[in-house]
């Protein structure tokens, strides 16, 4: 399989994995589960059966550099901060409206590389972000017409630029180049644990676990929206770069929605569906043409 077609694949298979979170969050939170200890066991879950499998299975040494340990801390906290801005906008939006309007983040990601790394911006990947965001609007829902929450907003945005940055470090920054993806896996999700231990007060805060059921919940966050999606991912970042990767993203509020409307017996309509086509249109135009042309911005005239 060609490197593009490949990074291609696990963008959408990180997309629709990532997508599954509903799946198993909201029943946790119906039972009373509070956000930091959804998190900090989603974490310490996927950390533990990632590092068994990977130590134990594929013989990687989990062997790191102070340099090294120093760059994954700074991504770690990155990846988490991003979950826990956008869980924590819940309280304040929704988590439909929250995740709708998460996915600003690929116009983040495009401007981050287009400002500092001097990427030029090709006109399909406009064309592509500006259906993007008009599918996701779509899903908007409002139930009583209030005017959002501009703290609730402020939360969205920090989680989306907050990954959009963790993305662009992925591409970017030369010890990750040259690192396992394992390895650098395994140690966002350990780092980024860090961030649930301290906002739960040192662990005094988390829930106990009750029963089987959400036991299951916790380790399907763990596997899917977590292992799964964020190995694909930081292996399709490096393979066909954080920008493209970010729009093929847009597939996961598609997969939030048909995974509400067969589980939760949330409705299709309309609205929704020509959301779902203007998306899936949007990673279209991002998958054919591999070569297209760049938008040049005129120089200002002195």
């Amino acid at each position: 399989m060609k490197r593009k077609n490949k990074g291609i694949a696990l963008g959408m298979a990180a997309a629709c994995s990532y997508g599954t979170n509903p799946l198993f969050a909201l029943p946790l939170y119906a039972l009373g589960f509070q956000v930091n200890s959804v998190l900090f066991y989603r974490y310490i879950f996927a950390v533990i059966l990632y590092g068994l499998w990977i130590v134990l299975y594929r013989k990687i040494s989990l062997k790191i550099s102070l340099k090294e340990g120093g760059v994954l801390l700074f991504l770690g906290i990155m990846f988490s901060l991003s979950s826990l801005t956008l869980f924590s906008s819940y309280d304040y939006l929704g988590a439909g409206i929250s995740s709708t309007i998460l996915f600003v983040y690929p116009i983040f990601v495009a401007l981050i590389m287009s400002i500092f790394f001097k990427e030029k911006i090709a006109f399909k990947t406009i064309i592509s972000i500006v259906l993007m965001v008009g599918g996701i609007s779509l899903f908007y829902k409002s139930d009583n017409g209030e005017t959002l929450s501009l703290y609730g907003l402020a939360l969205v945005f920090a989680s989306a630029l907050s990954y959009a940055v963790y993305m662009v470090a992925l591409k970017e920054i030369n010890l990750i180049k040259r690192m396992q993806f394992q390895k650098l896996t395994f140690y966002v999700m350990l780092f980024g644990l860090l961030v649930y231990i301290v906002n739960s007060r040192f662990g005094a805060d988390i829930q106990k676990i009750e029963t089987p059921f959400m036991l299951g919940c916790l380790l399907g966050l763990a596997v899917l929206p977590t292992i799964i999606s964020l190995e694909t991912m930081t292996i399709a970042i490096k393979l066909i770069g954080p920008t493209m990767a970010a729009i093929i993203g847009a597939l996961e509020p598609v997969t939030a929605v048909f995974l509400g409307i067969i589980f939760f017996g949330e409705q299709m309509t309309f609205k929704i569906a020509l959301g779902i086509c203007l998306i899936l249109f949007s990673v279209f135009l991002i998958v054919i043409n591999p070569k297209p042309k760049s938008v040049h911005l005129p120089k200002a005239k002195n």
